[in-house]
Order: C-alpha cells, then sequence, then structure tokens
C-alpha cells in the first residue's frame, strides 16, 4: 500500500488549491485526486503529518485545518466533499491566508515547535489579479517551505516569485490538469525518510539499484560493467562509436512553447554529445513538424558533434498543429532514403519527439517504420498520449517509449536514451554464430565424405 515504503517526516503541510472560473469542473477533480495521492502516501496523525487545505479564487476557504481529524480516511473524505468557487485568482491573499491562518497554532500548527517543517503547495494555472511576491517572501521568512505548481497557460514568472530556492526543486510545470498526477511520485518522495531508497523508484539506474543505510548506488547484471557516470551499464567496447544513422522527429507545434523548445534542443545535443560522429561511425539528421513537415538536415550534411549540435541550437521553431502521421510518413520515405544521407546496411534509429495528441492518423507509418526495420524510440511530454508513443515505439515497448510530465526532466530520458541507441555487439552472441558456423561446416564436410 501507498506509504508502507517510507516514514514521512513529521510535516505541517498546506495544500493551497486554485479554484478559479478558468479551472472547469472536471479539472478540478484532477487537482482533487493529486491532493489525495499524495495524502495516501504520507505517515499522518496528531503527531506525524498533518495536513490542511485552502480553496481559493476572489476569496479564500479553508477546507481542512491542520488541527482537524487526521486520520487518513477523514482527509481523503475532506478532499472529496471540496468544491469550487468559481470566480478570481486571488493567489497573493490565498498565500497571506495561510501564514495568519492555515499555519497558525489556533488552527494545529506546529512551526515553533523543534523537528517539524512547514511546507506549502500551491496549485493554480492562471495570473494572480493580486501580488505575491511580497507575500511570498514574507512566508518563506516564516519558515514556511513553499513548492509552486503551474497549470497550462499560468505565468512562469508568478510561480519563480512565489517558490522557495532552489527553484528547479520547487517549481513545478504540467501542460494540463489531465497531467497533474504525474506529479505525485515527485511529492511522495520530497515527504518521505526513505529506508530503502530504492523501493521508490530505479533512481536513474539503468539496470540494478542496490540500497545501501540512507543511500543508494547503481549497479549492473552479470557480464555488465558500470560506466564512469555511475549509473549506466555496458556490455561492448563498440557501443556508441558503431556506425548507425541516427534521425531525430522533433515536434515543433504551439503547444510546446518556445521556452520548452529550447530544453528540447538541449535533450537533442545531449545524446549528439554520445555519438561519435563520422563518415563511417554515427550520422544524424533532423526534421521538425508542427502542421507541415520541415527537414532541418539530413544525415550525413555535418561531420562533427560540433556542427550539428550548432544547427540544432539555429533551428527556429514552427509554432502550429500536431501532424504526427504525415511526420513518420516522411521519416519513413524521405529521411532514411540514400538521397537523404542514409547509408545501405547501417542500422537506422529514428527518435519521436511530442508533447500532444497527434491531428493525423499514426498506425500506417508507424508500422511501416518498424517494418522497414528502423529501431523506433518515441518520447511523450506533458498531454502527450501514451497509447500513440507505445504504437511508434519498437518492440519490446517498454524499452522504446518514455513519458514525462515536465520538459526539464527529459534530459533523464536523454541520458537513458544514451545507453539504448548503443549498437551493441553481444560477445557471446558472436561465439555462438562463430560454433553454429562450425558445426554446420563440419556437417557438410562429412556428408559429402
Amino acid at each position: 500500500p501507498p506509504g508502507t515504503l517510507c516514514r514521512t517526516k513529521p510535516t505541517d503541510l498546506v495544500f493551497i488549491i486554485d479554484s478559479s472560473r478558468s479551472v472547469r469542473p472536471h479539472e478540478f477533480d484532477k487537482i482533487k485526486v493529486f491532493v489525495s495521492r499524495v495524502i495516501e502516501a504520507l505517515d499522518v496523525g496528531p503527531n506525524a503529518t498533518r495536513v490542511g487545505i485552502v480553496n481559493y479564487a476572489s476569496a479564500v476557504r479553508s477546507e481542512l485545518s491542520l488541527q482537524s481529524p487526521q486520520s487518513k480516511a477523514a482527509l481523503l473524505q475532506a478532499v472529496r466533499r471540496i468544491q469550487p468557487l468559481s470566480t478570481g485568482t486571488m493567489t497573493g491573499l490565498a498565500i497571506q491566508f495561510a501564514i495568519s491562518r492555515a499555519f497558525s497554532a489556533a488552527e494545529g500548527g506546529r512551526g515553533s515547535a523543534p523537528g517539524f517543517k512547514k511546507v506549502a503547495i500551491v496549485v493554480t494555472d492562471g495570473r494572480p489579479q493580486d501580488g505575491v511576491q511580497d507575500v511570498s517572501a514574507r512566508a518563506r521568512a516564516a519558515g514556511i517551505e513553499i513548492f509552486a505548481i503551474g497549470v497550462g497557460r499560468v505565468d512562469m514568472g508568478t510561480l519563480r516569485q512565489m517558490a522557495s530556492e532552489p527553484l528547479d526543486e520547487h517549481v513545478d510545470y504540467v501542460e494540463s490538469y489531465s497531467v497533474i498526477e504525474k506529479l505525485t511520485h515527485k511529492f511522495q518522495e520530497a515527504f518521505c525518510v526513505v529506508s530503502d531508497l530504492c523501493a521508490t523508484g530505479d533512481h536513474d539506474c539503468e539496470q540494478v539499484c542496490v540500497s545501501t543505510p540512507g543511500t543508494y548506488r547503481c549497479a549492473c547484471r552479470d557480464g555488465f560493467s558500470l560506466n564512469s557516470d555511475g549509473r549506466t551499464c555496458a556490455a561492448c567496447n563498440g557501443g556508441l562509436g558503431s556506425a548507425l544513422d541516427l534521425v531525430f522527429l522533433i515536434d515543433g507545434s504551439k503547444s510546446v512553447r518556445p521556452e520548452n523548445f529550447e530544453l528540447v534542443k538541449k535533450f537533442i545535443n545531449q545524446i549528439v554529445d554520445s555519438l561519435e560522429v563520422s563518415d563511417k561511425q554515427a550520422q544524424v539528421g533532423l526534421v521538425q513538424y508542427s502542421s507541415s513537415v520541415r527537414q532541418e538536415f539530413p544525415l550525413g550534411q555535418f561531420k562533427s558533434k560540433k556542427d550539428i549540435k550548432a544547427a540544432v541550437k539555429k533551428m527556429s521553431y514552427m509554432e502550429k498543429g500536431t501532424m504526427t502521421g504525415q511526420a513518420l510518413k516522411y521519416l519513413v520515405d524521405s529521411s532514411f532514403s540514400s538521397i537523404n544521407g542514409a547509408r545501405p546496411g547501417v542500422p537506422k534509429v529514428g527518435i519521436v519527439f511530442t508533447d500532444g495528441r497527434s491531428q493525423d492518423y499514426i498506425s500506417d507509418a508507424a508500422k511501416k517504420a518498424k517494418d522497414s526495420g528502423f529501431r523506433m524510440f518515441a518520447v511523450g511530454v506533458g498531454n502527450a498520449v501514451e497509447d500513440e508513443l507505445r504504437e511508434i515505439a519498437s518492440e519490446p515497448v517498454a524499452e522504446h517509449y518514455f513519458y514525462t510530465a515536465d520538459f526539464r526532466t527529459i534530459s533523464k530520458i536523454g541520458k537513458k536514451l544514451q545507453m539504448k541507441i548503443c549498437v551493441e555487439e553481444d560477445p557471446c552472441e558472436c561465439k555462438s554464430i562463430v560454433k553454429f558456423q562450425t558445426k554446420v561446416e563440419d556437417l557438410i564436410n562429412s556428408l559429402q565424405q
């Protein structure tokens, strides 16, 4: 059951949730699911973690105080009863309410007691109608650690004004409420003092995670050795220096947003960094798509990592629709053709990156890509549809598709992809072939005799 893998730090935790008119009823239900999932993973109780909930729009309403009955069942029932206020967006007023009321001793706050943390999780999807910078600074000065979660068309500057330092750990963004639940795991880990760290996830260990008291280390299965990064494993000497034709198929639709498109470029260059680029080794091509398809550069145009990375950085953002099917067809028909630099007999790898549902049909082109022998990886962010990612991905599907709710975590996917695109020759497999060929030759010779 959730919560049994860890003991949570004694915390006064207050959720500050936006229910302004821009949050539709079914979206507000998604916020309640997110809050419930975080609560399910906590050790709640009078002497453990206490939970409060502040609901706000133009006005502020306390839905649950820190002195309310703190059984898990009572908390989850209180969450289910919450109704949206559906007026304006007074985020600053809500934070002030948290300082003066929600975390106060009168409401059950234990902030002055040693060993207790005060944490606020603010969820909002808009631009506040009042100021948040000064009141957030006062909250942080009062010892309240603030996590800011933004959804959809939220103002990112506002999130940064609210959140505690370091910002990259305290600011989260998701494209829509439908994927906010993906952040649950982050907060489950944030509130846990974990005895078995590996039990809460693989921690980017490619093969084996080994728990030790208070920490963990990565290890590899028999026949593999741990690389210098301490996380990935290698079974071959050839690895990323092997011959490879690799084409990136990148979503440039308007939902990606300019700041995230820059993160996508870094993701591409992160993978390019792990390749040995030359005429005889890796070649890289890049295609961007939105409502149309544009080849940024074909395979083999650039002969060095430096030139490829410079071309990626210069790529301009198309900012229109999401025609993933049309893009996959282009990949099959053009990107891996000899006229566009593809080499006969060299393994072909396609990495498809998308952040939303395709506006056209993808099944035929996705099937044709795999039937053509291309090894296809699918990477999805935000509103990407996991069924579509699985349809694009090669077998075994679990090793060829990746999803994250947050663009800022795609570098973790990049690390995993760096090893998975390695065209490895298993020395044991090679020996088996030699033995088999020798046996066949011996049999033929004896038959001829």
